[in-house]
């Protein structure tokens, strides 16, 4: 997997994914990660990349030249055109299923943006898709293509311990159960017996509920997609969570 990054902030990028989980699957060749500084394909002698937005308003617009050329750069050296993806708070969400999904690509171009935008027609020509990584504005798309990169690569085969990925949260469409280490009691609060029995089918038992319940009571929204793929073990232990929510 090989993300390209177009950035003004290269050395933000590089500094994120040196190091960690990230860095270890780098330097391991299970990902590859370019920042390319698209001030580079400038045509103005003081590198400038940005200019007034025609019909005013506030702010300066990223011009489209030096970002279509640095995409065509970077397309020049791949066998196939690549994904490309624009980070901005009008695009459509980015999920886990998302992040899966992205993760089956060769090649994913990650365009950042910066100041008030970026001219359209740059859009249009790299046919890139608009990805959000929450309502809000941010002064530039570096953190959220990280986001993208972090999460993607813990999709792919060796990145990550064998199962972490699919026992942690959102993969399975639930929140993760609560969890602890040692010791067994902590300024008065003790760890679950079930934790300490040594029985993993009630560990695993108690595990699926406390991820149900959790999901529930912070991010009701999950549950409905989640349910889908319920057991009728799981529905039972619904209806009772939802009946206790009713009756508290």
């Amino acid at each position: 997997m090989r993300f390209h990054v177009m950035t003004l902030f290269p050395e933000l990028i590089e500094a994120y994914v040196s190091s960690g989980i990230i860095g270890r699957a780098r330097k391991g060749g299970l990902i590859e990660v370019e920042a390319v500084n698209f001030r580079s394909f400038s045509k103005d002698k003081h590198g400038h990349v940005d200019d007034y937005p025609y019909g005013g308003g506030a702010g300066m617009l990223l011009k489209a030249e030096p970002v279509v050329d640095c995409f065509r750069h970077i397309a020049a050296a791949l066998e196939k055109p690549p994904r490309v993806i624009y980070m901005s708070p009008q695009g459509k969400p980015f999920t886990q299923e998302m992040a899966k999904a992205l993760a089956k690509e060769e090649d994913l171009v990650l365009l950042c943006g910066h100041y008030e935008g970026l001219d359209e027609r740059a859009l249009e020509i790299l046919e890139a898709e608009e990805v959000s990584c929450g309502d809000y504005v941010l002064t530039g798309g570096e953190l959220p293509a990280l986001i993208v990169i972090d999460a993607v690569s813990r999709m792919i085969p060796g990145v990550l311990a064998e199962n972490s990925a699919e026992e942690e949260s959102f993969y399975a469409g639930l929140l993760e159960y609560p969890q602890y280490t040692r010791p067994e009691v902590y300024e008065g609060l003790s760890v679950p017996e079930v934790l300490l029995s040594g029985h993993h089918e009630n560990v695993e038992k108690w595990r699926r509920e406390q991820s149900i319940r959790r999901t529930l009571e912070k991010r009701p929204d999950l549950i409905e997609s989640a349910r889908r793929a319920f057991s009728k073990e799981d529905l039972k232990l619904l209806k009772k969570l939802l009946k206790e929510g009713e009756d508290a």
